[in-house]
């Protein structure tokens, strides 16, 4: 690699996993894990690689310039593809709140931008050290922020909703695609655009953070609350006639008696990892990490015995006493 590349390099591909390590430093939760980021930062990169050759072929189909291409369309396929990443992390339950979203999808954006940079890189096209700049500080920030905003959008959509409706993606797509057509729109002025993008960028992730801490740490106050209470009901001799107490007994009718021991025995359990994962979460909101103990990766074990004990019919009807939410399963993730 000659001299002059390994002096841009840095400045092409450093910018932005800066920005991506402070946004991960930021978290004072420790909601997303390192493993997670760099598995994130190879899948938007894979995005990359098959956006050049879509775009490609689309270039040369669609019979558009090169300009009106890359202002209308590329946009467009190169958020949807990098979007797709974020709709697999959503339905996986690997988000649960604003902050995870923005941090998760920068690092789609990152691995995107991280890809695209080294192949202009490495292409011998001989780009000045102003080029570098804007494609380090403006360009690559561009793809991270985009992507960060599609999955904070679709956060604020989904956040209530267990089966997550494909339009609620629709907005954050069309806001991100739209901001990279902005960016695209100034070539002539790309030293505008970057410093547009640096000025717009971070004060917005500064306030979906600092809106995330508040609206967690209530969150986990308020759940923790719920769910210690359960067990409370669940432990004392009352609970048969309780709401949940008298639901189980009407499941009888529905299921043998063996299942509906182990729909009790599952709910049991399910709050017990429901209130440790609330407690990991609030020692880490106070700078401590405790590490996750033998006895409850036994309960996750059982747990996924039990799941397929009782079976998808079992657990479904289940659902109206668990009030399961993203967020309690991505809770679950989380501790896991």
């Amino acid at each position: 690699m000659p001299v002059e590349t390994l002096i841009r390099a840095p400045v092409g591909l450093l910018p932005v996993i800066i920005f991506l390590v402070i946004l991960v430093y930021m978290d004072s939760y420790k909601l997303v894990g390192l493993r997670l980021v760099l598995w994130v930062i190879a899948a938007g990169g894979a995005t990359a690689l098959l956006s050049y050759f879509a775009n490609g072929y689309l270039l040369g189909a669609s019979g558009l310039n090169f300009t009106d291409y890359s202002r209308y369309i590329s946009p467009l396929l190169e958020e949807l593809l990098k979007g797709l990443v974020m709709v697999y992390l959503f339905r996986s339950n690997r988000i649960g709140f604003l902050v995870d979203s923005a941090i998760l999808g920068f690092a789609v954006g990152a691995g995107f931008a991280l890809v695209e940079n080294f192949y202009y890189l490495t292409s011998g096209q001989g780009y000045n050290m102003g080029v570098w700049v804007v494609r380090g500080f403006g360009t690559a920030i561009m793809h991270g922020g985009a992507t960060a905003i599609f999955g904070v959008m679709a956060q604020v959509l989904t956040e209530q909703s267990m089966k997550i409706n494909p339009f609620y993606y629709i907005p954050g797509l069309l806001l991100a695609a739209e901001l990279h057509s902005v960016f695209n729109h100034f070539p002539g002025s790309p030293i505008l655009a970057t410093l547009g993008t640096l000025l717009l960028l971070p004060p917005l992730l500064w306030f979906v953070f600092m809106r995330s801490a508040k609206a967690m740490h209530a969150w986990l106050e308020l759940d923790f609350d719920a769910d210690t209470e359960l067990l409370e009901q669940i432990s004392s001799g009352d609970f048969p006639n309780s709401k949940i107490g008298m639901f189980l007994s009407d499941l009888r009718d529905k299921f043998e008696g063996p299942v509906v021991v182990d729909m009790l025995c599952y709910l049991r359990i399910y709050t017990e990892l429901a209130v440790r994962a609330k407690g990991v979460l609030m020692m880490r909101e106070n700078g401590l990490d405790v590490p996750v103990d033998e006895q409850t990766i036994e309960k996750f074990d059982e747990l996924h015995y039990l799941e397929r004990s009782i079976g998808k019919t079992g657990l479904l009807a289940m659902q109206p006493f668990l009030q399961i939410e993203r967020k309690e399963l991505w809770q679950l993730n989380v501790l896991q």
